[in-house]
């Protein structure tokens, strides 16, 4: 199963991502709820990412972990990183719906 965990703020902004585990409905290589998961994620480290002026720190120890912080982002990107996230958590629990054996998703919101 794969478990994943954000923390967004009050405005659903993405702080930090933390994903462990392997779905398990296919062979390697060839799962695709795996796939379907990993896209959603990589794209989404991806373009916060690349939004000028932004930090993340990441960390792919080994397969089937993948964490990610964003560390600063400049207020003129924050609603563009808004909907990123959004998008993001959206598409993750639309996979967790249709598999719930294979995906877990946690979302806690940062007190102010």
């Amino acid at each position: 199963m794969i478990r994943a965990r954000a923390r967004v703020d009050a405005d659903g902004l993405l702080l930090d991502f933390e994903a462990t585990g392997h779905a398990g409905t296919g062979n390697r290589g060839f799962d695709i709820v795996c796939a379907a998961f990993t896209v959603l994620v990589r794209t989404a480290y991806s373009a916060l990412a690349g939004l000028p002026g932004a930090h993340l720190e990441d960390s792919a120890a080994e397969p089937g972990n993948l964490d990610f912080h964003v560390k600063s982002l400049p207020d003129g990107m924050r609603e563009r990183a808004i909907g990123m996230s959004a998008f993001l958590l959206e598409g993750l629990r639309a996979l967790e719906e249709e598999f719930p054996e294979a995906v877990e998703i946690r979302t806690e919101q940062r007190r102010k």
